[in-house]
C-alpha cells in the first residue's frame, strides 16, 4: 500500500511523532493508521525508557487546594530542561498531577503515577509519552500534604519555588503574605522548640571556636554564645524573622496583630538536593572533535 503524506500528517496529528518516524510506521503496518499508533507509543516506551537514567533537575511545583481550604497537595515535576519546564503542556500536565493527588488523598508517587488523567491514560503512560515526543525525561520526584483546622494559603514564586502554609485563625490575605514570606526567606523552622538539636550544636561549636579565638575570658565568652545564638535562632525560624513586606515587623508580631498561629508550613524548590555533575564544555567539544578526525 502507498504511503501518502496526507496519511503521514494525520498520524502526526495523532501521535505528536516525527514525519520520519511517522512514515516507517506506516511503512511497518502496512498504512493500518491504528497499528502505526500502537507502533509509535511502543516505540515510544522503549525510548522513554532509555531515558530514565538521565537527570531531571529542571521543572515546576504545582499546587492543589481543596475548595474549603482545608487541606492542600504540593508536587514538585521534573524534567531535564528550563525551556521543558516554561511550557505550557509541562505545566498543565504538573497541575492535573496536584489535583489527582489531592482528588485520591494520597502523597504515595507510585500510587499516583497509576492514577487517570484527564485524557484517560494514567499519569505515568502521559509521562512517557511525552517523554518519547519531547525527548527529555520527566519525573514526579514527590508530593506532600498539609491540612488545616483554619486556613491554607499558598505561593508561587515562577513556577520554581511554591510554599503551602496552614493558619490557625487569620485570613486568605495573611497567609498568603507569610507564604510570600517563607518564598523568600525560607525558614528552617517555624518556632525555635522546632529547629533540628543537631544543627543547633553544630552552630553553638562553631560559635564557641570563634569566640575563643577572641582570647575573651571565659564567662564573657559565653555571655557572646548565647546572644549569637539568639540571633540565629532568629534569622533561621519563622516567627523570629522580620517580614519581608515590612521589615519593622517580626512574623510573631504580625501573627499576633492577626491572632494568629502558624501550624505547618512546606517549601518546595525545584531541583533542590538534586546532584548535576559539572561538565567542562570546552573539553567535551575538543573530544567529539578529536573523535571525527580520529
Amino acid at each position: 500500500m502507498a504511503i501518502t503524506a496526507s496519511m503521514v500528517k494525520e498520524l502526526r496529528q495523532a501521535t505528536g511523532a516525527g514525519m520520519m518516524d511517522c512514515k516507517k510506521a506506516l511503512t511497518e503496518t502496512g498504512g493500518d493508521m491504528d497499528a502505526a499508533i500502537e507502533f509509535l507509543r511502543k516505540k515510544g516506551m522503549a525510548g522513554a525508557d532509555k531515558k530514565a537514567g538521565r537527570v531531571a533537575a529542571e521543572g515546576v511545583i504545582a499546587i492543589a487546594i481543596s475548595d474549603d481550604k482545608k487541606s492542600g497537595m504540593i508536587a514538585e515535576v521534573n524534567c531535564e530542561t528550563d525551556f521543558v519546564a516554561k511550557g505550557d503542556e509541562f505545566k498543565a500536565f504538573a497541575n492535573e498531577i496536584a489535583a489527582l493527588a489531592l482528588a485520591a488523598d494520597t502523597t504515595d508517587v507510585e500510587a499516583i503515577m497509576g492514577l487517570s488523567m484527564a485524557s484517560g491514560k494514567t499519569i505515568d503512560i502521559t509521562r512517557r509519552e511525552m517523554i518519547a515526543r519531547i525527548g527529555e525525561n520527566m519525573a514526579l520526584r514527590l508530593v506532600q500534604k498539609i491540612e488545616s483546622d483554619g486556613v491554607i494559603g499558598q505561593y508561587q514564586h515562577g513556577e520554581k519555588i511554591g510554599v503551602v502554609v496552614a493558619l490557625d485563625g487569620g485570613d486568605d490575605a495573611l497567609a498568603r503574605d507569610i507564604a510570600m514570606h517563607i518564598a523568600a526567606v525560607n525558614p528552617s523552622a517555624i518556632t525555635a522548640d522546632e529547629v533540628d538539636q543537631e544543627m543547633l550544636a553544630k552552630e553553638r561549636k562553631f560559635q564557641i571556636e570563634q569566640a575563643q579565638e577572641s582570647g575573651k575570658p571565659a564567662e564573657i565568652i559565653e555571655k557572646m554564645i548565647d546572644g549569637r545564638m539568639r540571633k540565629f535562632l532568629q534569622e533561621i525560624t519563622l516567627v523570629g524573622q522580620s517580614f519581608v513586606k515590612n521589615p519593622d515587623v517580626t512574623i510573631e508580631k504580625l501573627l499576633k496583630e492577626n491572632n494568629a498561629t502558624v501550624t505547618a508550613f512546606i517549601r518546595l524548590e525545584v531541583g533542590a538536593g538534586i546532584e548535576i555533575e559539572e561538565t567542562d564544555f570546552a573539553e567535551e567539544v575538543a573530544l567529539a572533535a578529536k573523535a571525527v578526525t580520529g
